[in-house]
């Protein structure tokens, strides 16, 4: 068997396309992590808690910027843009051991809040519209509830304090939620879930969050 050496014509050609070539990979490597963990990301639902706006498998885009930008893998902020909102589905880390969730906004600081029977009331006023207990107004979005399970845990009334969010799951009666583990930062929050783009069994669809 012939083996072969390397020149140094062949050292050279490599030094070049190293001193050429790698900066730039090396960059736009840098660039799609960048935004990928700063701007845009995806996220997978691994659970029927928020059923029925998103079911298990369900492929969600998640814009990491609408909190705030931060540097990278961190919770520093560089650039404050928005707030956590009644009604945004958000994705966190949890409190209890460190899972990404995807849960929805319901009350934030300063908001007195109650649940009963699985159903809201914010500011002492029941956020479930008149004629149909299955829906309620969270925010500006009408927000359908999954009840066949019950309500789960009620939540005693109580003010939210400044800087924390509750969250809770559309499924009400199956979702550990912020009944079980508490209340959420605001910084404690990736981003926000703008619509699920693949659901199992259909393939690519749009659907708004």
């Amino acid at each position: 068997m012939r083996t072969t050496t390397p020149t140094s014509a062949d050292t050279g050609r490599l030094r070049h396309w190293l001193r050429r070539e790698l900066p730039p990979l090396l960059l736009m490597i840098a660039l799609l992590v960048l935004a990928r963990s700063s701007f845009a990301n995806h996220y997978q639902v691994p659970s029927g808690s928020m059923l029925p706006a998103l079911a298990p498998g369900d492929r969600v885009v998640v814009d990491m910027s609408a909190y705030g930008l931060r540097v990278p893998f961190t919770a520093i902020e560089l650039l404050g843009r928005g707030r956590p909102a009644p009604g945004d589905v958000v994705v966190f880390k949890s409190p209890v051991d460190g899972t990404r969730l995807i849960k929805r906004v319901v009350a934030v600081g300063g908001q007195a809040v109650a649940l009963v029977d699985g159903r809201l009331y914010v500011d002492g006023r029941p956020l479930t519209l008149a004629g149909d207990m299955s829906t309620e107004r969270i925010g500006t979005r009408l927000v359908e509830l999954d009840l066949a399970d019950g309500g789960g845990p009620d939540i005693a009334p109580g003010k939210i304090p400044e800087g924390m969010v509750l969250v809770l799951g559309d499924h009400r009666g199956a979702s550990a939620d912020g009944r079980y583990f508490g209340l959420v930062p605001e910084q404690a929050f990736y981003g926000k879930a703008l619509g699920v783009y693949w659901r199992r069994g259909q393939g690519p669809v749009w659907k708004s969050l």
